[in-house]
């Protein structure tokens, strides 16, 4: 669960559910950088994991709604503390890095 819980896509669609359900084009359209194979591998997964519900509703074409369970709501304020945490001090741990990297040259780690 922590390998589903850490990874940046399930964070980021988490959080997005976290105020109700939404459409896969509109979790798109919100998670700045997410192809369409990497959000559907991460909604697959989070189903799996008892965390998201799809309802697909018979229209043509068909619409496709993605909401949180009551277990995968009960993780939104972990999750969005995460979230705003790595916001911010995501210009810090970069100039940590870039720092590192000065340090290191040859450490291949990145």
């Amino acid at each position: 669960m922590l390998d589903r819980v850490g990874d940046k896509w399930s964070v980021l669609v988490i959080v997005e559910l976290a105020s109700g359900a939404r459409r896969f084009r509109e979790l798109q359209r919100a998670i700045d950088g997410i192809s369409q194979r990497m959000l559907t591998l991460t909604v697959r997964r989070l189903e799996r994991d008892g965390l998201v519900i799809r309802t697909v509703y018979p229209t043509v074409p068909a619409q496709v709604h993605y909401r949180l369970t009551e277990t995968g709501a009960s993780l939104t304020h972990l999750v969005k503390a995460l979230a705003d945490w790595s916001l911010e001090n995501r210009d810090g741990i970069a100039d940590a890095r870039q720092a590192y990297d000065a340090q290191h040259p040859e450490n291949g780690i990145r």
